[in-house]
């Protein structure tokens, strides 16, 4: 793999051979993806969105897909934001664990406190929580977000300009949380460059049904369609649902003069 001078930019040569990115998960870093897992790991697709349940393995196929882009991507950056340094820490200890299996003792980059540095040079660092503290990062290989309905919209908005020079992926994952924030409104209407992929946990191997009824019973119906099935629902912040107002919208009635 080589590195060609562009002006002030490089652009990074991939090797001829290229890797498979399931095999590539499944032999150097132990994570053996289902089919619509592996969808993902292999979607070249710039824009990409998880809408999953919990136990799917969002953070753990994003891992393995970040993992894949820095190996195979000398110098590359791959950024990470989640709602909590705490969450943003634990992306990374799965990060830290397929390394090990790949005989890669990491270590952090000297400069952030949430980092890993590869011996190819590349970077994943965990950023803060505050929008106003992680600005200075350029020539982004790929941006994660993580819990992604849970991230604000000022830090969306502070993270999306970091892809402008690298011309960086941007994947984020979450369950749903209420029809607003930037993560429903992309799902919704976020254009056909976005690769969706909606995982209920009924679609989960590993999830038993008398679990899910339990979980229903526990808690309440609109509470399990968004944890489990993946459904944007009402959240109650006005006093009518969205999806009740926007029904109620004419778009040939035109508004009364006062």
């Amino acid at each position: 793999m080589t590195l060609v001078g562009e002006g002030t930019r490089r652009v990074i040569k991939r090797p001829k051979t290229r890797i498979d990115e399931v095999e590539f998960a499944k032999t150097r870093l132990g994570f053996r993806a289902d089919e619509r897992q592996a969808e993902v790991l292999r979607s070249t697709a710039k824009r990409g969105i998880l809408n999953c349940s919990r136990q799917w393995g969002k953070s753990t196929v994003t891992v393995a897909k970040a993992l894949y882009r820095v190996f195979t991507m000398p110098e590359s950056l791959v950024l990470v934001s989640s709602p909590s340094k705490r969450q943003s820490a634990e992306w990374m200890r799965k990060a830290k664990g397929m390394l090990r299996r790949m005989g890669i003792a990491p270590k952090g980059d000297g400069d952030n406190a949430v980092s890993l540095l590869l011996p190819n040079g590349s970077r994943i660092v965990g950023l803060p929580r505050m929008e106003d503290t992680i600005r200075g990062f350029s020539a982004v290989s790929m941006l994660v977000i993580d819990e992604a309905s849970r991230v604000s919209d000022e830090m969306y908005e502070a993270l999306r300009p970091m892809l402008a020079v690298g011309d960086g992926d941007l994947w984020m994952m979450s369950t749903p949380r209420g029809k607003s924030g930037f993560f429903y409104e992309t799902w919704e209407h976020g254009g056909p460059e976005w690769l969706r992929v909606r995982g209920p946990a009924t679609e989960c191997a590993q999830i038993s049904k008398k679990f899910l009824e339990e979980q229903r019973r526990v808690m309440g119906m609109d509470k399990f369609r968004q944890e489990h099935m993946c459904e944007f629902v009402g959240r109650g912040a006005g006093v009518f649902d969205r999806e009740l107002v926007e029904s109620m919208l004419d778009d040939d009635v035109e508004p009364m003069e006062v």
